[in-house]
């Protein structure tokens, strides 16, 4: 009888969806400096029983990345609180980094998970401007100021360099995820650390994630039915509609190329 003044559960939950990082001058993608606010906020809700984070991500920056896995990890043992992450259509790579954020991972069956692995492409046009009668004029004061320029001929010694930083990023990648998943994580005949990604079932075999569903129903199966789900989500300002809508042709056609090449490698 006294049910109807039982107070309810809060849970505060926070949407991040996009490549991560800005790849054009007025793109918006997932970056620190524009999530930290609401993360702050999200953490500082009172009376919140959890945070809720779910991603929906093909990756991105890697500095990027760690500055929002960190944060959320500090705000959490700040404010003494579990984190809940959910993974949509992707949480690869960046997308699977900040989602080791989470004290549990969610994902549903079809998501993709994982590409623990660090990527560099680019174009080679050495041939084109031969073709075309072009000169490549460059003057540097440093000798390796021009590395891994597409307009020269690759260098063995330039590929052995970017090698070397890559090997760097990979060792931290690989540390947030065995720190995150700790025990978890099954690699028996499996190399989890090559790159690879897996649909959210094969996920939950090798201990990337936790469990499959959406946010809702494992809100609801923890908190109960009548949770209170509290949205934090970043609003896109009038400002940067405006630059936005007001940018050359030509930077729009690169930020949709940059972004779909991103989200093309894992099938979107």
């Amino acid at each position: 009888m006294f049910s109807f003044f039982k107070k309810k559960k809060i849970i505060a939950h926070i949407k991040l969806n996009g490549v991560i990082g800005n790849a054009g001058k007025f793109k918006q993608g997932i970056d620190f400096a524009g999530q930290e606010e609401i993360i702050e906020k999200a953490f500082s809700l009172k009376k919140a029983k959890a945070v809720a984070i779910t991603i929906n991500s093909p990756g991105g920056s890697p500095v990027q990345s760690h500055l929002i896995y960190k944060f959320i990890r500090s705000q959490a043992k700040k404010n003494k609180i579990k984190v809940i992450v959910f993974a949509e259509d992707v949480a690869a790579s960046g997308g699977y980094l900040i989602a080791c954020a989470g004290d549990e991972i969610y994902a549903n069956s079809s998501s993709i998970i994982g590409s623990i692995g660090v990527i560099y492409s680019s174009f080679g046009f050495t041939e084109l401007i031969k073709k075309i009668g072009v000169e490549r004029r460059v003057h540097t004061a440093g000798k390796n100021k021009s590395s891994l320029d597409p307009f020269q001929e690759e260098k063995s010694e330039d590929i052995e360099r970017l090698k070397n930083i890559q090997l760097d990023l990979h060792k931290d990648f690989i540390k947030v995820v065995e720190e995150s998943r700790g025990s978890k994580l099954k690699k028996d005949g499996i190399e989890l650390f090559s790159g690879e990604f897996w649909a959210g079932s094969k996920s939950k075999e090798l201990g990337l994630i936790d469990g499959l569903g959406n946010a809702n129903e494992i809100l609801k199966e923890k908190f109960g039915e009548d949770v209170v789900i509290k949205k934090f989500e970043k609003s896109k300002g009038w400002l940067s509609k405006k630059l936005s809508s007001s940018s050359n042709q030509m930077d729009q056609l690169a930020n949709i190329l940059e972004e779909r090449s991103i989200w093309q490698r894992y099938g979107f």
